[in-house]
């Protein structure tokens, strides 16, 4: 922790310090990216680590975290992540952004934008802070094969395959890949469950044996042309997983049996996305996008103890249907505008059933159908009357109606404008002010419509066919300063006004659902620094720290008192260090996440607190050749515990009193990862 202070005011005195203090990298002459407001990164900044991607690249970005995005999320527009290649989004949701960056050679990227407060002609695609991965344009062929292997010590193996091709030229591309994976998760543990009586006395002690496997295949193609005038690309992703999982409790005393509890679900996955682009003027563009995308899952679980069984299982298939079109007009170098529009359809179909010893129970809102139309339109102005100012102001309006069918039927209509402003203010050169205002809405999960079952605690919830999303608006502001050349310290302080809260509520019945509770708060501070340590004494080190305090609060619907919202963590902090030697030839690394999650979750009999001790792990890269890379990880080095605190009650928990207390923790055990990557 001293250590910790004492490189923080080392920062803060270099800010302070015009003699310390440097402005950012330099930028690309070629570009009047400086009027822009856009910091370019060509590949001699990186050249010191030698990346092989451009995810390499990416995570090498002074002050700037990858966002992949919401791929859950429906519709297109707010699925987003915060890198753009070729300054275009990506034209999938099931293909994940860091997935599709790790797939993108370091030798094919000419350079790397980072754009900071939004720019005229830049779909920022509503960030405050995006990346744009430049390709080049000459031709390339690259051929990859990937190794790799997780290593446990009872002695378990699991191997994860990966092959790749690509070619570009110019705007020309095709690409494919297809990876195979078997192996587990922290669902392979050993630990124990311990249940005491509201004085605190231990009134059963068990242990826990738990096992999983998750099964993997996966295909991705792409291939783009110019075709009518314009960029026509075509991708497609296809997936198959498998999750089996166990859990085995083992009484060594106090009343009780032992019990046991077997899930296996599975499921397969595609998507076909388009996107073509044409300029139809000298300052004019069209955007057109169109994604189908296609599930069906199938889920068994079965619990068995003391002479009495249960079973939940369901069938589930869902869909989604996207078109969008967007125009893009730049009557200026400093103002841009767009507008567009998106319409999607999104459908769930799930039949749920349970039964105890045999006897079907009836659940709320066992099978249902939910359908969604969901029309959004929009417009978004740019405004940068000089390289200090920029201002952004954005409007969409989202119509939806939601029906469902089946056990229920229902159908409800929503309109919702969200309105957003943005003001970046750069008064010298690293030193940026962002003040934002934006409505946000979130969206329902149709997986809430229906009954749903915990199994290994013996937790059945119904369905709540009555939701509306949450509604927030947004206030946020972030001083942002860059020092010593690849250094940056940030602070973010925002606060939300929150309506429709989406919690747990009770339900006629005895069921708990997930349902709405009303309006609260919430307000998050966070600070990030990225300290190069060259100066330090460390060569070619840097260092990344990060803290985030949250206070947030909402009437709880069952006590009538106010409480946190659901999950909230009141304080989380990282810290990382990576330090490139001999030229980039060797790496290392670790990460520490330095704080103890313990999240709230509040249901009508119970309050489980779910709790996560502090993880670390180590790296090391090894590059004998520019074609071929050795990675070693050991990862969960601390050999964590995570696990739960149960209060459960004996009735509704504002009238009950308190019946048992139950603690449970599981470790995982250490594991080694070696990879190796081999360019054809």
């Amino acid at each position: 922790m001293k250590t910790t202070l004492l490189l923080a005011g080392v920062a803060m005195c270099a800010l302070g310090n015009p003699a310390m203090a440097q402005t950012t990298p330099p930028l690309s002459p070629a570009a009047d990216t400086a009027a822009q407001g856009v910091l370019v990164f060509e590949p001699s900044f990186f050249a010191a680590s030698r990346p092989d991607t451009a995810l390499d690249m990416i995570s090498r970005l002074p002050g700037f975290a990858l966002d992949t995005g919401d791929s859950d999320t429906r519709g297109f527009a707010g699925a987003a992540g915060n890198v753009l290649i070729d300054g275009q989004r990506p034209s999938t949701k099931s293909d994940s952004l860091d997935s599709i960056l790790r797939r993108i050679s370091a030798s094919g990227v000419t350079r790397v934008e980072l754009i900071r407060g939004g720019a005229p002609g830049i779909d920022m695609q509503g960030r405050s802070v995006v990346a744009n991965v430049v390709l080049v344009r000459t031709v390339t062929l690259e051929r990859v094969l990937e190794t790799n292997a997780y290593f446990y010590p009872d002695g378990y193996i699991g191997p994860v395959l990966l092959g790749r091709f690509s070619r570009r030229d110019g705007d020309s591309q095709i690409e494919g890949s297809i990876s195979a994976t078997s192996d587990r998760t922290d669902g392979t543990a050993t630990g124990f469950r311990r249940r005491f009586n509201p004085d605190g006395a231990l009134v059963q002690d068990a242990d826990l044996v738990l096992w999983d496997r998750i099964r993997n295949v996966r295909a991705t193609g792409a291939v783009q042309r110019r075709i009518g005038g314009g960029l026509l690309r075509v991708n497609g992703v296809l997936e198959w997983e498998s999750i089996e999982n166990s859990q085995s409790v083992f009484v060594r005393s106090g009343p009780g049996s032992d019990t046991s509890s077997d899930e296996d679900s599975r499921e397969v996955e595609g998507e076909v996305g388009i996107n073509w682009v044409r300029d139809i003027g000298p300052r004019t563009a069209l955007e057109l996008t169109g994604l189908q995308r296609y599930s069906s899952e199938d889920y068994t679980g079965l619990s068995e103890g003391g002479g009495d069984s249960s079973i939940y299982a369901y069938d589930a298939s869902s869909g989604e249907s996207i078109g969008r079109a967007v125009l893009r007009y730049r009557p200026g170098e400093q103002w841009a505008v767009e507008v567009g529009g998106e319409v999607a359809w999104n459908v769930l179909d799930i039949a749920t059933r349970f039964e105890e010893n045999g006897t079907p129970v009836p659940l709320p809102s066992a099978s249902v159908r939910v359908e969604e139309l969901r029309g959004e339109v929009f417009g978004q102005s740019t405004w940068r009357p000089g390289p200090r100012f920029t201002l952004e102001f954005g409007l969409r309006v989202e119509v939806s109606e939601i029906s469902q069918s089946g056990d229920s039927d229902l159908s409800k209509s929503f309109v919702y404008p969200k309105p957003r402003l943005q003001a970046t203010w750069t008064p010298l050169p690293g030193r940026q002010f962002r003040l934002r205002i934006e409505r946000e809405v979130g969206q329902l999960d149709f997986e809430d419509f229906a009954a749903s079952a915990d199994i290994d605690v013996g937790q059945v919830e119904g369905g709540n066919p009555n939701l509306e999303p949450y509604k927030a608006t947004v206030f946020e502001a972030v001083y942002e300063h860059r020092f010593w050349d690849e250094g940056v310290i940030d602070f973010t302080l925002s606060h939300s006004e929150l309506t429709d809260v989406v919690d747990i509520i009770p339900l006629a019945g005895g069921f708990d659902a997930v349902g709405n509770i009303g309006d609260g708060t919430q307000d998050v501070f966070q600070t990030r620094l990225t300290l190069p340590t060259t100066r330090l004494g460390v060569p070619n080190g840097r260092l990344q720290l990060r803290g985030t305090w949250s206070n947030s609060s909402v009437v709880d619907p069952v006590t009538g008192q106010e409480r946190r919202l659901r999950g909230d963590q009141p304080f989380g902090c990282s810290v990382s260090f990576n330090q490139d030697l001999k030229g980039g030839r060797w790496s290392w690394g670790f990460d520490h996440g330095c704080n103890t999650d313990r999240n709230p979750v509040y249901r009508t009999r119970e309050i489980r607190t779910n709790y996560g001790e502090a993880g670390a792990s180590v790296y090391a890269l090894w590059k004998p050749r520019p074609d071929l890379t050795v990675r070693v990880n050991v990862g969960n080095a601390t050999d964590r515990a995570i696990g739960y605190a149960r209060d459960i009650y004996a009735g509704s928990r504002d009238v009950a009193p308190l019946s048992i207390r139950e603690t449970r923790r599981t470790q995982m055990s250490p594991w080694l990862f070696v990879q190796v990557r081999k360019s054809l």
